[in-house]
């Protein structure tokens, strides 16, 4: 089959590689009619996520036809079925997964050695996102192996788009999620700073959730019109001061609600502290870039709420934690827990609340995979979300 695969730091490539097979009674195999690049997979792109290793195959944002199924896996699943392939590989049945916490389940994390010895505790295993959660083949490719697949997965109905589907992989159930954790009031405003995919989903949960409202900040100006278009009121940070504006629109109170839907790559319009960060990052002493987790603490309302879905990867400097404390600011982070959402958000999108194709900027077939991925890391040609056809 045909697949994008990994080979070192911005090198991807459209190779030729051996077809999945089931490998446990609990497997099963689909045949991919839509994937797509996330803004996390930029971060493997760019190298700034650890043990990656030349040969692995990417992708975490997968929907499919099911074509075979392992035999303990038959009860939940059929050849046939349509299914929408979450992002974090769940077993359904630890403790963490009782409790709904599905991305930290505590079993399908094959290399959980590592992330214990990283984190303190392993994770879950994940799709096409390195060894350090399980070294598990990505969706990008003609074909995929689903491991606890009669966990892992969310069937959808016929007569749907792929385009309305796909995103309850990652990026809809993320954007959602970073806007539950804040604990929406009518009365909120909400600021998110991204307004990348996952930031423009959640711009549209937080309005769907009832907030007074929201504020997007970005530098992209086609981003910052698709914020528009949703209702959110923008912000350039490389024209205007994130800090004054937001405080001039509350009163001088600032926001009740913080969402963090950038991550480790936070870029900032030449402050001190990011060109910290790049200097520190280049001698290899701080792999993060922080400057909106900074940001936020300092102009988050005190009592108030910061979500951070954007994805971190290691360690972060100069954290004002002195703020956030006596602020007595609420920290609310993580992976998605996809299956959490999915029931709820495929009504939604059922209802006609939300349609999450409005995302979708550039449709190609995968063997222009490594192109895209260039072109969305570098925002080239008004590309916000790119979807691939095997």
């Amino acid at each position: 089959m045909r697949a994008l695969v990994w080979h070192g730091t911005q090198d991807v490539r459209c190779d030729s590689v051996p077809d999945p097979e089931i490998e446990h009674e609990r497997d099963a195999i689909i045949k991919v009619t839509s994937c797509a690049i996330c803004g996390s997979d930029l971060h493997l792109f760019d190298h700034f996520i650890p043990t990656m290793k030349s040969g692995d195959i990417l992708g975490h944002e997968t929907m499919g036809e099911v074509v075979e199924v392992g035999s303990a896996a038959k009860s939940k699943l059929k050849v046939g079925d349509r299914v929408v392939i979450p992002f974090t590989i769940i077993c359904g049945a630890c403790d963490q997964c009782k409790r709904g916490n599905f991305s930290v389940c505590e079993r399908s994390n094959r290399n959980k050695h590592l992330a214990a010895k990283a984190f303190g505790h392993t994770t879950a295993g994940l799709f096409g996102y390195s060894h350090l959660t399980g070294g598990y083949a990505g969706g990008q490719a003609e074909y995929l192996r689903v491991p606890f697949a009669d966990a892992t997965h969310i069937k959808v109905p016929q007569g749907i788009s792929d385009e309305k589907l796909l995103f309850l992989s990652d990026i809809f159930p993320t954007g959602w999620q970073a806007a539950v954790q804040c604990d929406i009031e009518p009365t909120d405003t909400v600021a998110v700073w991204g307004c990348g995919p996952v930031g423009q989903m959640a711009i549209r949960s937080a309005i769907l959730l009832g907030a007074k409202q929201v504020v997007a900040i970005d530098r992209v100006p086609e981003r910052l019109s698709m914020a528009e278009a949703a209702g959110a009121t923008t912000i350039n940070f490389e024209t205007d001061s994130v800090i004054e504006r937001l405080n001039a629109m509350t009163a001088g109170k600032g926001p009740e609600k913080c969402i963090d839907a950038v991550g480790l790559e936070a870029h900032a319009a030449g402050t001190v502290d990011a060109m910290y960060d790049r200097a520190k990052q280049a001698m290899m002493l701080e792999t993060d870039r922080p400057h909106v987790l900074r940001e936020m603490i300092y102009v988050c309302r005190p009592a108030g709420t910061l979500s951070v879905p954007g994805v971190y990867g290691g360690l972060i400097d100069k954290i004002p934690f002195g703020a956030l404390m006596n602020k007595g600011l609420t920290i609310r982070t993580g992976q998605t827990h996809v299956n959490r959402w999915s029931d709820d958000l495929l009504r939604r999108i059922e209802e006609g609340q939300i349609d999450p194709s409005f995302v979708i900027t550039h449709t190609e077939p995968l063997e222009r995979g490594p192109e895209m991925y260039k072109t969305f890391r570098d925002k080239q040609d008004g590309c916000i979300k790119v979807v691939l056809k095997p």
